[in-house]
């Protein structure tokens, strides 16, 4: 049976009559007639008075006064819900001190994909994916596979020369950026944004890496290396068009020769530093990077991880952040054997139905998502995630908690009694999700919009409960079998400036506002 409790702890947000009528209403409104601006002003007293109102009937009330568009501030869809979000976030009533993360670190180096393809003196002729790149026309057709998808993805190149020559072309090509690159670099440095946090980081970090790190990142020296990895980021914006492929959303598409990743070869030196480091939160990656290696060192590394992670102190958290994988016999060892050890995992909607296709789970047959991933049908693979590698009374697991996010939605899911502070994770992960893409310390309310379905059933393979959602209390609750879902829409950014990281992001600002039981 599903129990459903939408729009919970949500509270009306009042707008501010100085934001409605103030200095930014253009000075032209006050010369309007004296029965514009009564009309105006009984409009202001509407919202004050009724903040549930849908936002639909105070645009059109607006409309009437002939007072051009809706201003993008409270009186918006997009500004309401992100005022609400303010209202949710609330710091847990436990927080984090020590935070140790591992072990895939690389330099990214990111540029347009279509440029950088065409530079190459490359064209596109038919999209297709393959699993590992062997080729300058493999990363053609991979990369306009997932283009015309919208699709994140993310390859091994095999052939070591002919991808050091795409590197040496992509560093110096014109616009290109460099970034802190790799799951465990990228989550460390959004921790290290909070100054009271300590940030212990274990990957192979070369010089350039070891610059661009922020200053509360601790490496310790056994990580250093003479050489970066460097990944190549190929990104495409909503709309580009390249040949027939048009991509309906912005994206990126990552592919690297990473062979100290690629063999997890920081693991060790991970683990040897969380003795004197003493985190009270562990966030492991990088499995995914092992799909470039032959299957008797991928079974010797997971034996290895999951024997580092039985190491970790009783009642020390650990996230497992994935990325995006190709190989299922990779993947459903990951499950069988990863999952029961840690803590917390990490993942988006191809690695969430590639998940589920690798071990016959929910909704196997589906070959990708048909647009927007169905609320209902993610949600059955979350419950089945949970249900059987999850804890429960008659298996030995810690698993209880799942962050998922997609671009116009998230959702968490926790095993009831294990953690706190979800509905404020939740929104805080989506919260960031449109300021980082849109480089902006907060919410701009004009350059977002809301685009997550406004009612949803909450399964689809068994009886679900309806769900109908309005801006000003965005978020959902719901229960099933002893575990709960917690729901909130993304203000997706109109015009990304960087997608990469969004992810890892996501999962670290979702940490960050969770609270752990202490086990009994």
């Amino acid at each position: 049976m599903t129990y459903v409790r939408a729009d919970v702890s949500a509270r009306p947000v009042r707008a501010d009559p100085a934001l409605l009528f103030g200095a930014s209403v253009p000075m032209a409104l006050w010369r309007g007639s004296a029965c514009a601006g009564f009309l105006a002003l009984a409009v202001g007293c509407v919202f004050l008075l009724e903040p549930e109102l849908p936002g639909s009937v105070l645009r059109s009330l607006w409309s009437s006064l002939q007072l051009g568009p809706a201003p993008p501030g409270p009186l918006s869809p997009e500004g309401r819900l992100a005022a609400a979000w303010d209202t949710l976030i609330v710091q847990p009533a436990r927080r984090w001190r020590r935070v140790a993360v591992g072990v895939n670190a690389c330099v990214d180096v990111v540029l347009s994909g279509v440029k950088l393809l065409q530079a190459l003196g490359l064209s596109p002729r038919s999209g297709q994916d393959h699993t590992v790149l062997h080729s300058r026309s493999d990363l053609e057709e991979a990369f306009v596979h997932f283009m015309g998808q919208g699709a994140a993805a993310e390859r091994f190149f095999s052939e070591e020369e002919t991808f050091h020559d795409i590197a040496h072309v992509a560093s110096e090509f014109p616009g290109a950026q460099h970034y802190v690159g790799g799951n465990a670099a990228l989550i460390g440095q959004k921790f290290a944004a909070n100054s009271d946090l300590k940030v212990l980081l274990c990957g192979p970090v070369g010089p350039k890496l070891h610059e661009l790190l922020d200053d509360n990142v601790f490496v310790p020296p056994e990580s250093l290396q003479e050489a970066d990895e460097f990944h190549l980021i190929l990104e495409y914006q909503a709309g580009e068009e390249w040949g027939q492929f048009k991509a309906p959303h912005a994206n990126r598409f990552i592919f690297s020769h990473d062979l100290s990743n690629g063999a997890m070869n920081m693991l060790e030196v991970f683990v040897s530093s969380l003795e004197e480091f003493q985190p009270d939160l562990v966030v492991l990656s990088g499995l995914h990077m092992m799909e470039g290696q032959s299957k008797e060192l991928q079974k010797k590394r997971l034996l290895e991880v999951v024997t580092s992670i039985a190491d970790i102190p009783t009642g020390v958290p650990v996230h497992l952040e994935l990325a995006s994988m190709t190989n299922r016999e990779l993947m459903s060892s990951i499950m069988q054997q990863v999952f029961p050890a840690v803590t917390s995992l990490g993942l988006n909607e191809q690695e969430l139905l590639f998940l589920s296709q690798s071990a016959s789970g929910p909704h196997a047959s589906l070959s990708s998502w048909n647009g927007i991933p169905d609320v209902g049908m993610v949600s059955d693979i979350l419950f089945w995630i949970l249900k059987e590698h999850g804890r429960s009374k008659g298996r030995a697991s810690d698993l209880t908690r799942v962050h998922f996010h997609t671009l116009v939605y998230h959702i968490l899911a926790t095993v009831d009694g294990h953690w706190a502070n979800q509905l404020a994770a939740v929104a805080a992960g989506a919260r960031v999700a449109g300021t980082q893409a849109c480089a902006t310390e907060t919410i701009d309310a004009g350059r977002v919009s809301l685009r997550a379905p406004q009612e949803f059933m909450t399964s689809y393979s068994e009886a679900g409960s309806r769900i109908v959602l309005n801006p000003i209390k965005p978020m959902a609750e719901w229960q099933r079998e002893g575990i709960s879902f917690y729901f909130t829409p993304v203000l997706v950014c109109k015009d990304p400036v960087r997608t990469v990281g969004l992810g890892d992001a996501i999962s670290a600002e979702g940490l960050f506002y969770s609270e752990v039981h202490s086990p009994s």
